[in-house]
């Protein structure tokens, strides 16, 4: 996908306040020094966004600077306690899209920031998702959570593009829930009863539900649907990690 850099991307390498039960399976302080593939999965993330050819710079947020520093190949800024926190400076003041992602989406490639750039552009919000049949038909082992709507059951693959500094009214929101983020009614109750009425009895597609905020606010929010099973699967669990090394070992053979 050839394009002009013109995107700055985030990599959000925090966590929450005590020991990470997954950092501390692997004798590490931080989750996103965790090695994958050999190599520590918050600098596997960061080269797959330096290397594609439509983003402009990439930086990694995290509380701890000094314990992210270590993997060495960029440069860590300081981030609040909350993601909404760390956003909100950034979206206030930003003059060019913002591409979102996690530390711990080892498994991101070119293939899926293509197919997720070119469906999200033109919007204030866009949201990657994969659809349940996508990852079950691949990965039937792998446990996510879903959000059910009409029509189908996604889950979240921590890719995010805000395009717009119009969505901060929104970022209020997220950070009130933040704490509630992998309990998708209550995230989607935080919008208004009638959009959580519908997700409920299932008569909104999640086309409308984000529609549905997005005419709230004054904004267009879309889902990006992915077609690649791997864009879900995060690394949340010593399970996770187990078959995020398998693929990546079956990519590299």
């Amino acid at each position: 996908m050839a394009s002009t850099p013109e995107i700055s991307a985030i990599i959000l390498a925090g966590q929450r306040p005590g020991i990470d039960p997954l950092a501390a399976a692997f004798g590490l302080n931080c989750k996103a020094l965790i090695p994958v593939g050999g190599v520590p999965m918050v600098s596997r993330v960061f080269r797959t966004l330096k290397a594609h050819p439509a983003i402009a710079k990439t930086r990694v947020m995290a509380q701890d600077v000094a314990a992210l520093q270590q993997a060495g190949d960029f440069q860590v800024v300081p981030s609040d306690e909350t993601i909404a926190d760390t956003i909100a400076p950034l979206v206030a003041g930003a003059s060019e899209p913002l591409l979102i992602t996690t530390a711990d989406h080892a498994l991101l490639d070119a293939d899926m920031l293509d197919s997720f750039i070119t469906k999200a552009r033109g919007a204030d919000l866009a949201i990657g998702m994969v659809e349940r049949r996508t990852l079950v038909a691949a990965y039937p082992q792998s446990k996510r959570t879903w959000l059910i709507f009409r029509g189908g059951a996604y889950s979240g693959a921590n890719l995010f593009w805000i395009g717009s500094p119009k969505i901060m009214p929104l970022l209020d929101i997220w950070k009130q829930v933040e704490q509630k983020r992998k309990r998708g009614r209550a995230l989607l109750g935080a919008f208004g009863p009638l959009i959580l009425i519908g997700v409920a009895l299932r008569l909104l597609t999640l086309e409308g539900a984000l529609a549905r905020v997005g005419a709230r606010f004054g904004i267009r929010i879309v889902p990006v649907i992915l077609p690649q099973a791997e864009a879900c699967i995060d690394v949340d669990s010593v399970a996770d990690h187990a078959l995020v090394e398998r693929i990546i070992a079956a990519r590299t053979a």
